[in-house]
């Protein structure tokens, strides 16, 4: 990627947390060099260069759960995996305990369900923190999101992007193709309660409680077993993370795309204050 390209605010913000001036991917050895600073506990497994890794007779989960390594290759959607591991290590030590168990129950193939499922929010996740305070106007806000009235949540609301909805990015595919980014870019979210006074924490305790509570989450929600948990957003909608969200922008509806007739509600809501209290 070049120095010069501008980059959109999630990316300016997990490079700046990182300290990633050159902007380059960097090495399973340099990635290992700036991970204590990212994730002082012990969540974090080490990460290994993928020719390495000896992938021959188990599966890439299996091979993170037994070596405590992740093969990393050297290039932007590893590195942001990478990043990720450093930020969620809970969390992601939950996915890969869920793949774990799901291929010793059902074997590698066919991948079940589930598993794509937690594949799909481990690439494209998005994590919407709601103080436990505004539980009433975040989940109306939410529902506003679960049934696509991208006008009043996106727009007509967008002063409630962080100071009611907090978004963050979990899913490390979600990085990469913001690099280059193109409408019909989508996540899929998953909401959580945090403390609050979260807007006012470091950012790095911020992503300590986001770890706590979305580890909690997913495990409340036996993994995404359902399939009527995650909802889409629109990424380049949410509130100043694209430069022209214009009003012509959101009424785009190739994008921004009514609800289907059909789709299920979403069984993650209404947010509870009793879930602040697994985190």
């Amino acid at each position: 990627m070049q120095s010069n390209v501008s980059l959109v605010l999630p990316l300016q913000q997990l490079f700046a947390l990182a300290r990633l001036d050159a902007r380059q991917p960097l090495t399973a050895d340099e990635l290992n060099n700036i991970k204590p600073g990212l994730s002082p506990d012990c969540c974090c497994p080490s990460f290994l260069a993928d020719e390495l890794a000896d992938l021959s007779d188990r599966y890439y989960e299996v091979f993170i759960a037994e070596e405590k390594q992740v093969p990393t290759r050297h290039n932007w959607h590893d590195t942001f995996n990478a990043l990720m591991w450093m930020l969620f290590g809970r969390t992601k030590s939950l996915l890969n305990y869920l793949h774990c168990q799901q291929i010793a129950d059902y074997g590698v193939h066919p991948r079940t369900a589930k598993r794509n499922r937690l594949t799909h929010f481990d690439e494209c996740g998005l994590v919407i923190a709601v103080p436990a305070n505004k539980l009433c106007e975040g989940n109306e806000l939410l529902n506003q999101l679960a049934l696509h009235q991208w006008q009043n949540v996106l727009l007509a609301n967008r002063g409630e992007w962080g100071t009611t909805l907090f978004p963050f990015i979990f899913g490390h595919a979600l990085y990469e193709m913001l690099l280059t980014p193109f409408i019909g870019l989508t996540a899929k979210w998953l909401a959580v309660v945090v403390p609050d006074n979260f807007a006012t924490m470091d950012i790095r305790v911020q992503y300590e409680v986001l770890d706590k509570a979305l580890a909690a989450r997913l495990t409340a929600l036996d993994g995404l077993a359902a399939k009527t948990v995650l909802k889409p957003v629109p990424l380049l909608g949410i509130p100043d993370w694209y430069n022209a969200q214009s009003p012509e922008f959101y009424a785009d509806k190739s994008y921004f795309r009514p609800l289907a007739p059909t789709a299920p509600a979403t069984t993650q809501l209404p947010l509870q204050a009793s879930d602040l209290k697994t985190v």
